[in-house]
């Protein structure tokens, strides 16, 4: 098959498998989704829960106090909202075993770019991914004389899928459920105004429908819909409930249900899914059919025709500020009593918050641009802290890196967990996560990094928090946000420059890998040799040591990477290398393999490296040998990321910031 082909198939193929009404009802029998809600069949879609054991891994541990938590592979591109996911899927499970959930409205709650439209955009392409079955009716055609006297079909749909997707269900009662070996609470949905009208025309013959397999399409707009708010003077129940169809008139009664348009959305989300964007911006009086469609299952058109059935799940989704208007008015009460609130915090953990733009630049043409390290991680920590209640106990910095995830028992000791963090947020009547800047700021503020220079399309931390510290300023913000976040801005350029001038002197050492085994060696046997309160010998050169001159080594080395709790970390060092040496034949392991020791070793070794800054400088090198390691430095960082321009612009910054 062609790719034409393929995509007009892909396009089209919403309908097929017709089917008589009894080769349905045996269908029945042997596949219950061919008679499942649609609550049902997005459970199938979701598939099947996988737990997380955190207590097997060390940062998530720290992040969820080692709780079990519930993931789906479905969403496994939403990401650091692993109870906002937890809460959608148990209000679908709720709603598929028939609770009270399938009368309720799913209403994602959160600030303005807080992924509730993604979430809203996975579950709709879960829900085309499963079928259902709607009635579709046969007519004998009626043929006449057009003026020239050509034979014409009289009638336009002879054959007529039902308009709202009528379930097959409908022609049945309570009473047949045993005969057809379905359960009872599969019945009792009422057949359509148009369904009711084509009964009577055949006297009850229904040989005359036969049963379609449909596929909900949101480009078709069948069995998913969408809603947009209105205003007071141009939005009505219309929009939910359709309307008649004035050029039909003049062939049918106004009460007609053939005169009448099923184009509401909650006519065409029959059967699957019907989303409301920013609910409560539209007039009340519009809303009302949304209570009698979740209560009864069915709702009245705007003329006096029979009720309209509705099978389906109703997503709301809007920011806080409508809600809370909404909420406090007392007229309301009666729907809000008919909605499930799922928060949909802003992420708060960085490593996630980089991943979800890591995913939006892939879906850009800037997905294969260059990125210098620390690019995304420094927007995605600069949007964290901005999201963050400000800790009595704790710098931003600090409080972020425990979100997510990050040991820092040795460099803060006073650092707090997260359940406490989240106590004193809640203390504060904080609510963590709904306020800040938003994705959607943050990839604007990456999409002007990228094209900052007219010479190359790229991004470095740099110029990302130059642009950054802009935008704040001309954002009219309250002037004690303004403050926080230029503050936060600073802290992040002092944390670029350890992070470039760690790259930096790791490209101009040359021997810098056996240069730090060598320290790393020394350091366990030393470590080892003060925790047993032993002598060392050196085997090489005789020098026998006291384990007050191993303490005076040691400390030389921890004391640069301000280590605290020095006896716990040489435990943990040691026994780490020990475990170590069981599997690899008594081998110590690379010296860069475990961060904290490897941390510790770096500040050793650049604690004084000065004269690497005429070989590292874009300025003309004196002769032959300074040119050749400049060469070879700048070879080193492109292999770490950069790329030649980033190096040069860089540098100089690096070279005039204070030390």
């Amino acid at each position: 098959m062609s790719i034409l082909a393929k995509a007009g198939k892909r396009l089209t193929s919403t309908i097929e498998n017709e089917m008589s009404l009894q080769e349905y009802l045996d269908l029945c029998k042997t596949d219950k989704l061919a008679f499942a809600t649609p609550a049902e069949r997005l459970l199938a879609a979701i598939g099947q829960v996988e737990m997380l054991d955190t207590r097997k891994d060390d940062r998530l541990s720290r992040i969820f106090s080692n709780e079990t938590v519930p993931t789906y592979p479905s969403f496994n591109k939403i990401f650091g909202l692993e109870h906002t996911i937890k809460d959608i899927a148990g209000f679908v499970r709720h709603a598929a075993q028939g609770l009270e959930e399938r009368k309720q409205i799913l209403y994602l709650l959160g600030p303005v770019g807080s992924s509730k439209s993604s979430i809203v955009s996975i579950i709709k392409r879960l829900m085309e991914s499963v079928p259902f079955y709607a009635l579709k009716f046969h007519k004998e055609a009626v043929y006449g004389k057009d003026k020239d006297g050509k034979t014409i079909l009289l009638e336009d749909e002879v054959n007529q899928i039902s308009p709202i997707n009528d379930n097959p269900l409908s022609l049945f009662t309570k009473e047949d459920a045993e005969e057809l070996g379905i359960p009872e609470r599969y019945f009792g949905v009422i057949p359509s105004p148009w369904l009711t009208k084509r009964i009577t025309e055949v006297a009850g013959d229904l040989t005359k429908f036969t049963v379609v397999k449909v596929y909900p399409s949101e480009a078709h707009q069948l069995a998913i819909s969408h809603i947009e708010p209105g205003d007071e003077n141009n939005q009505d129940i219309s929009s939910l409930v359709g309307k008649l169809n004035i050029r039909e008139i003049e062939s049918y009664a106004q009460n007609d249900p053939d005169a009448y348009s099923f184009s509401g959305g909650l006519c065409l989300g029959n059967r699957g899914i019907t989303e409301f964007a920013e609910m409560f911006k539209s007039p009340i009086k519009s809303l009302n059919p949304l209570l009698e469609a979740t209560q009864s299952g069915f709702y009245k058109g705007t003329e006096s025709i029979s009720a309209i059935p509705f099978e389906g799940i109703i997503i709301a989704h809007s920011n806080e500020s409508e809600w809370q208007k909404f909420r406090n008015d007392k007229r309301n009460e009666a729907l809000i009593d008919r909605i499930f609130i799922v928060r949909v915090p802003y992420c708060l953990r960085y490593s996630e918050e980089t991943k979800i733009y890591e995913k939006m630049l892939k879906e850009s043409s800037l997905g294969t641009a260059p990125v210098a390290p620390k690019t995304l991680e420094t927007m995605a920590q600069f949007s964290v802290m901005s999201r963050l209640f400000k800790s009595k106990h704790s710098q931003p910095t600090v409080k972020m890196k425990i979100y997510n995830g990050e040991n820092l028992k040795h460099t803060n000791p006073d650092a707090k967990n997260v359940p406490e963090y989240h106590v004193e947020a809640h203390e504060a009547n904080a609510d963590e996560g709904f306020s800040g800047i938003s994705t959607r700021f943050a990839f604007k503020i990456l999409a002007q990094t990228f094209n900052y220079s007219q010479d190359e399309v790229s991004a470095n931390p740099l110029h990302l928090l130059m642009i950054l510290s802009k935008r704040i300023k001309e954002e009219h913000l309250a002037k004690e946000d303004e403050l926080l976040y230029l503050e936060l801005i600073d802290v992040l350029y002092k944390e670029f420059h350890k992070t470039f001038d760690k790259d930096v002197k790791k490209s101009y050492i040359e021997s810098y890998q056996d240069y730090g085994q060598n320290i790393f060696d020394k350091y366990i046997i030393y470590a080892d040799h003060v925790l047993n309160e032993n002598d060392y010998r050196d085997e090489m050169t005789g020098l026998s040591m006291t384990p007050q001159d191993l303490e005076k080594y040691l400390e030389e080395i921890e004391t640069p990477a301000n280590v605290t709790n020095k006896k716990d970390f040489r435990h943990e060092v040691v026994r780490y290398c020990l475990k170590y040496q069981v599997s690899n034949k008594g081998k110590n392991p690379p010296w860069g393999s475990y961060n904290k020791i490897r941390e510790v070793i770096e500040k050793k070794i650049f604690a004084n490296m000065d004269d690497m800054l005429p070989i590292i400088s874009n300025t003309e090198k004196a002769n032959a040998s300074d040119k050749r390691a400049h060469q070879e430095f700048v070879t080193r960082m492109q292999t770490l990321g950069y790329t030649p321009k980033m190096i040069q612009i860089l540098i100089d910054w690096y070279i005039r910031s204070p030390r």
